[in-house]
């Protein structure tokens, strides 16, 4: 059965609630000795090999210059039991709080990278800057995930996903049509 659904106009500057790409991450960072996460909810996966992501951060969010300046950065995966802590990190900024000590987040050790894994998240992708053309006008960062770090269990943990104006989507029901899909070369 095909539904059909009534349409009216809509705020193009609203779409984003529609259309967010994935989950909401939380992206830590490393320079000269300090750290600081913010929580990222517009990026897109652009290429499997080389594992590259596509990350907007404003040029006004403390994270934008250290990344920019290192190069480098651990895009970290929570999971819903850090709902509250996604939300303050996103309304804090990092140039006055140490955002670590502030919500008990446990830094970890990346192997590539100099900015610090978030060990209360599902899993952490280590990165480095691969183009920065899209930076100065776009805030647009383009990544290259270099080493991952994925906890085995739960296979499809539960995430969040933004979809404007302070709401959440929680992740929903998993479905498997793995038969129909043929690997293509």
């Amino acid at each position: 059965m095909n539904a059909q659904y009534p349409k009216q106009n809509f705020p193009v500057s609203d779409v984003r609630r529609y259309l967010e790409p994935g989950p909401v991450v939380l992206v830590s960072s490393a320079w000269q000795g300090e750290t600081n996460i913010m929580t990222l909810g517009w990026h897109t996966v652009m290429a499997f090999v080389p594992a590259l992501m596509g990350c907007m951060i404003s040029a006004g969010n403390h994270s934008h210059r250290m990344i920019e300046r290192s190069r480098e950065c651990v895009i970290n995966l929570p999971t819903t039991t850090l709902t509250d802590t996604v939300v303050g990190i996103g309304n804090r900024s990092g140039d006055a709080i140490d955002k670590f000590a502030e919500f008990g987040l446990t830094k970890g050790e990346a192997s590539v990278v100099s900015a610090p894994l978030i060990e209360e998240c599902h899993a952490n992708f280590e990165c480095r800057l691969y183009d920065d053309a899209l930076i100065d006008e776009y805030g647009f960062f383009i990544v290259e995930v270099v080493k991952a770090h994925v906890a085995p269990t739960p296979k499809h943990p539960d995430t969040l996903h933004y979809k404007g104006d302070g709401i959440f989507m929680v992740a929903g029901e998993t479905l498997d049509r793995h038969e129909g899909f043929t690997k293509v070369s």
